[in-house]
């Protein structure tokens, strides 16, 4: 068996655990990229950033974008795939149209995106120019810049909720439906009685996942705002590029991640902990 096992573990050696390692032991040092002296901190880099007040907006924007980000696609990404039950015709059709989006990679999404939302010229301002609608600095106005990429992470992320969701309701029985109309309960009741109770444990793992993927959140605003106008739009996974490959703070950037993780492991413990919860409760 531990032969067979051998390749994967070697891959996830290398890809995983020796970064992983990297990372925390570099944590611990003072070293910039490029340079022969590494000195001993200890937990320096930690309290540093800690004290930092850029750690803290960005740490800010990220749990803003992330969850209205998440919460927004999980209410579409619901909607669409409850529609797609109804459907008797086309159901294949249309989810796999509104999946496109997520097969583009990020980065042409990124682009497609701004080519939309750039200033005067952009395709969504001179549709709105020819209507006499005087459109907004999409990516130029701290708030506008927070929304354009709020809309661009569910444009580009919410079709794979809608299709997870809509395969968890394939599996349904639907007697208990047949049965609650039956009884004279209102497609709303049925919504909130039976479908959403029933899809607990999947709503709630497709949520764990894409908020873990979420924080990772960096290549559409990379190419939409880079972080600005300012930090407005700066994500804690864009600061530690910024720290690593622009100040070449390695030592630092390093510490970040270490501290990303445990936030995000946090979160998902709590996610994990509502998972295995029972009854309606866990809402």
């Amino acid at each position: 068996m531990w032969l067979f096992m051998a390749p994967s573990v070697l891959v996830m050696a290398l890809v995983l655990f020796y970064p992983f390692f990297s990372a925390v032991y570099y944590s611990f040092f003072d070293y910039y990229l490029g340079s022969q002296a590494v000195s001993f901190v200890g937990f320096d880099n930690y309290t540093r950033l800690l004290g930092e007040e850029r750690f803290w907006l960005t740490l800010g924007n990220t749990f803003f974008i992330v969850g209205v980000s998440v919460a927004l696609q999980l209410v579409i990404g619901l909607a669409l795939a409850l529609a797609l039950y109804s459907c008797t015709r086309g159901a294949r059709l249309i989810s796999l149209l509104n999946f496109l989006p997520h097969v583009v990679t990020p980065v042409v999404g990124g682009i497609f995106l701004k080519w939309v939302f750039v200033g005067r010229w952009g395709l969504l301002d001179a549709t709105l120019i020819g209507f006499n609608i005087f459109p907004p600095d999409w990516l130029g106005d701290p708030n506008w810049a927070r929304f354009t990429v709020i809309i661009a992470d569910t444009w580009k992320f919410m079709p794979f909720l809608m299709l997870v969701l809509y395969a968890g309701l394939q599996s349904f029985d639907t007697a208990l439906l047949e049965a609650a109309a039956i009884d004279g309960a209102s497609a709303w009741q049925r919504l909130w009685y039976i479908i959403l109770p029933m899809m607990k444990p999947l709503i709630l793992f497709v949520v764990a996942i894409r908020t873990m993927d979420a924080f990772r959140f960096f290549d559409l605003i990379y190419v939409l705002t880079n972080g600005g106008p300012g930090t407005a739009t700066e994500t804690i996974t864009l600061y530690t590029y910024q720290l690593a490959f622009r100040l070449l703070e390695v030592g630092r950037a390093s510490a970040l991640g270490i501290l990303t993780l445990i936030v995000v492991a946090m979160m998902v413990a709590v996610m994990i902990w509502l998972m295995q919860r029972r009854g309606r409760e866990a809402f």
